[in-house]
């Protein structure tokens, strides 16, 4: 019983690890992620789920989505036909 008790502890700890990771994230790791999806369907609201599901910090507004990526505001516009998720604006 204390393996299996062992065993969860471990497990929760390394979710956490991986929780504080993402959201450490940088520009590299955030072109990274941008560029190896693609949706020409995305709107605003898809791209801000997106990357919310990816642990960023992202606000909808409208026509683009604000992200707070280590205190750098970014604007992150859904780009359609073109390759990748969207345009991205320091």
């Amino acid at each position: 019983m204390r393996w299996v008790s062992a065993i969860i502890i471990v497990c929760i700890i390394l979710v956490s690890l991986n929780t504080a990771t993402a959201l450490g994230g940088d520009i590299p790791d955030l072109k990274k992620l941008i560029s190896s999806n693609e949706d020409a369907r995305m709107n605003t609201q898809d791209l801000a789920f997106f990357f919310a599901t990816h642990n960023y910090n992202v606000v909808p507004k409208d026509g683009y989505v604000e992200m707070d990526l280590n205190g750098k505001l970014l604007k992150l516009i859904p780009n359609g036909e073109k390759s990748g998720l969207c345009d991205m604006e320091y």
